[in-house]
């Protein structure tokens, strides 16, 4: 045991002399630095679709944007999104002074280094355009420098959105409801869209902007047939803008494709298979909206039954249920019908216990969190096994 103890302490000593003979009185305080890792957003696939993570507006400093493009791939990254595309606006470009105007180079800066972190990485632009109509992104684009710049007529606005159209773009309206204030009329269907719409030259509507629901858009979604879309229309750090954490995410789109590549998610969008998320709420098409709420949702058998008397001697048993939530999503359930617990909150990857009156084959609940229209949610069916 001696021997050992004589061991160790030689070897000890040999550490500690190798390391003072390589001390260059500089000490590494590497504990301290932000660990390179990527979150993993949980959001379950169905149906043999991938649930992908797409942000579909973010702006960087080649446009109105305060971060470099590399910056906007590392927050991609590092917050769990699958997807993304940079798309600064044309017109509009304040850095001018200090920036070289170059409408493809934020696309060429990234696209390298997107492959060999695992994002599909889609080239994209904002066409800006007075309010009404308002602002434009085209995605799936292919040469960003050719669009017409400025303000000026509307048959020079529709002039640049044509220009998307024969590169094939996807096209979807920004934040339509966006400083409502200025536009004459209100908040309404504009000429200049309905004639995109009618011509088939706009797929989709941002329903979520950033910290913006934009309700009305997801009524002219689902009654005209275009693509949900949720974006963060990100221009500062995400960090300073969003309170990340656990389960705080940038507000984006999720796409329901069948593989995790640029081609697949031109196909979703096409087919308008997106929800919408921003923070505690989800929005889109019912059916989409349905499956993923029950893609998400696991309740078990009943695990405990409690039968009691009333006043009357007649006797009553309630079953007990775990109902789990398998999601990073948020769900507030209301009872509209059927003999249960009345209110659930079943905040991102958690429990609780649901009650219910035995033989009963489901109870019917308001997803208030969930939205199909803009006064109307998702009303679930969670059956009792």
């Amino acid at each position: 045991m001696k021997k050992v103890k004589i061991i160790l302490a030689f070897l000890i000593s040999a550490v500690t002399l190798a390391h003072a003979q390589t001390d260059n009185g500089m000490m590494s305080l590497d504990e301290f630095r932000n660990p390179k890792k990527r979150k993993i957003i949980q959001i379950p696939d169905f149906d043999g679709y991938q649930t992908l993570k797409c942000d579909f507006h973010i702006h960087t400093v080649f446009s109105d944007g305060l971060v470099w493009p590399t910056i906007r791939l590392q927050e991609i990254w590092q917050e769990g999104l699958d997807v993304m595309a940079i798309t600064d606006h044309i017109e509009y470009t304040p850095h001018s002074a200090d920036v070289k105007v170059n409408h493809n180079r934020a696309w060429e800066m990234v696209k390298g280094l997107a492959a060999e972190n695992n994002i599909v990485f889609i080239k994209g632009t904002e066409i800006t355009r007075q309010t009404p109509p308002g602002h434009f992104n085209a995605i799936f684009i292919g040469d960003a420098s050719g669009y017409l710049a400025g303000h000026a007529t509307n048959e020079q606005d529709k002039q640049a959105v044509l220009k998307a159209v024969e590169q094939d773009a996807f096209i979807f309206w920004n934040h339509p409801g966006w400083k409502v204030d200025q536009i004459d009329g209100s908040y309404e269907w504009v000429d200049f869209v309905d004639e995109l719409h009618k011509e088939k030259n706009l797929h989709g509507i941002e329903v979520f902007n950033g910290f913006e629901f934009h309700k009305k858009a997801l009524d002219w979604c689902v009654d005209k047939n275009l693509t949900v879309m949720g974006t963060s229309d990100i221009h500062n750090l995400v960090a300073h803008d969003y309170n990340l954490g656990d389960f705080i995410h940038r507000s984006m789109t999720l796409v329901f494709a069948r593989e995790r590549n640029a081609s697949s998610v031109r196909e979703a969008l096409e087919a308008g298979r997106t929800v919408a998320w921003a923070g505690k709420y989800i929005a889109g098409k019912e059916e989409h909206v349905r499956n993923l709420f029950n893609a998400s949702i696991e309740i078990g058998k009943p695990f405990h039954s409690k039968t009691v008397k009333n006043s009357e001697g007649v006797e009553k048993t309630t079953n007990y249920y775990e109902i789990r939530n398998n999601s990073d999503l948020y769900f507030e359930l209301v009872l509209k019908s059927g003999d249960g617990t009345g209110k659930i909150v079943l905040f991102p990857q958690t429990s609780q216990i649901l009650t219910a009156a035995s033989g009963q084959d489901y109870l019917n609940y308001e997803v208030i969190t969930a939205f199909i229209r803009s006064d109307k949610h998702l009303i679930a069916e969670i059956p009792l096994k």
